[in-house]
């Protein structure tokens, strides 16, 4: 299975499904977030898990304990692949969310941002750089139970050194070349596959393209020598 997982960031439920339609069989999945879940709810979801497509549900969750894992336990129906959590929302919620997530769902803790670098984190009182916030951060969630964490390709080498058997998705993958946009820790998906990345979230490279399929498929010709760290549906 391929391990990119392509996102869909609209709120228009048809031209999601149009989109997830025509990278079927292409990719391995498709990245469902907020701007889709505001607008569509849990039945958008369905919608495009019916046709056959694993999701990974990128809500990001962030809440006292009890909160989201009430949140979690009310998307068991839904079964999504993936889901998203916050690890700065403390040992105590992580544990608390992986807990009330079906049994097939791999929980992840998003750990810092890919639109974040140093001195963003410095700004709201982090003094640690990037990769040292991200490597404490996956031992939080490794502690917790959790199944990996998102960070971005210039920390997924150290994190699946110091977690081997974990689950790491790397959002903010750019081709060689790429558009940036407001990406500040940009890998190529080759380099992210090669240090560690279980599955890639790509997004505009792919959708915002001309021919979404033919962009997707020059970025899977560059991955075609190692995709045995897909995610398994």
């Amino acid at each position: 299975m391929s391990p990119v997982f392509v996102a869909i960031d609209t709120p228009d439920l048809e031209r999601a499904r149009t989109l997830a339609e025509s990278v079927r069989g292409h990719a391995g999945g498709v990245k469902l977030g907020l701007e889709f879940f505001s607008a569509n709810g849990p039945a958008g979801v369905l919608a495009i898990k019916d046709l056959d497509l694993p999701v990974f549900l990128d809500l990001k969750f962030h809440d006292i304990p009890n909160t989201v894992a009430k949140a979690v336990e009310a998307l068991q129906a839904i079964e999504p692949t993936v889901l998203t959590v916050h690890a700065a929302g403390g040992r105590a919620m992580l544990e608390a969310a992986k807990a009330a997530a079906a049994p097939s769902t791999k929980v992840v803790a998003v750990t810092v941002l890919t639109s974040l670098d140093g001195s963003d984190l410095h700004s709201i009182g982090v003094a640690s750089e990037p990769r040292e916030q991200v490597e404490r951060l996956a031992q939080l969630a490794r502690s917790a139970g959790l199944d990996g964490i998102v960070c971005s390709g210039a920390e997924v080498a150290a994190a699946k050194a110091a977690w081997p058997d974990g689950f790491f998705v790397v959002p903010g993958v750019r081709p060689e070349g790429g558009e940036v946009s407001d990406q500040k820790r940009v890998v190529t998906p080759r380099q992210a596959l090669d240090d560690g990345a279980s599955i890639l979230v790509i997004g505009r490279p792919i959708t915002g393209a001309a021919d979404p399929i033919a962009a997707l498929r020059e970025i899977s010709a560059s991955l075609e020598h190692k995709t045995s760290a897909a995610v398994q549906a």
